[in-house]
């Protein structure tokens, strides 16, 4: 019997390795040192490849993992996979959450932007996978599902959270600014 194809890990660094977001399926990684590990090693791993260059997605075996990844500016998308895993669902996992992430901060891709948005992309992230399987690999259904999600800046500020009345105010500023 075929089993369903499966995510470990989906991981979005910044360009000198550190975290901007993260998300583990699999106990492979028991502790969050062991996942800071596996981190630094996949980003050293993967520093002196072209990934950025071709737009297109770089694959890689790291300990027994299959590793697709893309870079961005100043961001590097990582997807894990065991190492018998497809591939090209791996790329396509990548591929979504890419331009998922690309619609949500409206082509800004870049570390200042995800940090503030960083909501929006764990949303994301949940709406791709959940404890390792594969829900949607569509970024405009994504982005959709994870904006759904997000304010409505209609409702008063009593009602919506600190995050949300700070973006509200935000947009209020900009927009009498600009007036």
């Amino acid at each position: 019997m075929e089993k369903c194809p499966s995510v470990k890990s989906i991981l979005l660094l910044d360009s000198e390795g550190k975290r901007v977001a993260v998300k583990y399926y699999s106990d492979d990684w028991p502790t969050n040192a062991a996942k800071e590990a596996f981190e630094k090693d996949v980003f050293t791993k993967t520093q002196k490849t072209n990934a950025r260059t071709e737009g297109y997605s770089e694959i890689a075996m790291f300990e027994n993992n299959m590793v697709v990844y893309k870079f961005v500016q100043d961001l590097h998308f990582f997807v894990t996979g065991g190492e018998d895993e497809n591939e090209l669902i791996l790329a396509t996992v990548l591929q979504g959450f890419f331009d998922a992430v690309g619609l949500l901060l409206r082509g800004n891709v870049d570390k200042r932007e995800a940090l503030e948005n960083l909501d929006l992309i764990l949303l994301c992230l949940d709406e791709i996978v959940d404890g390792g399987i594969i829900l949607e690999t569509d970024a405009t259904v994504i982005a959709g599902k994870v904006a759904s999600h997000s304010i409505d800046a209609g409702a008063p500020l009593s009602e919506q959270t600190i995050s949300q009345a700070l973006a509200t105010a935000r947009e209020h500023l900009t927009r009498s600014l600009l007036k």
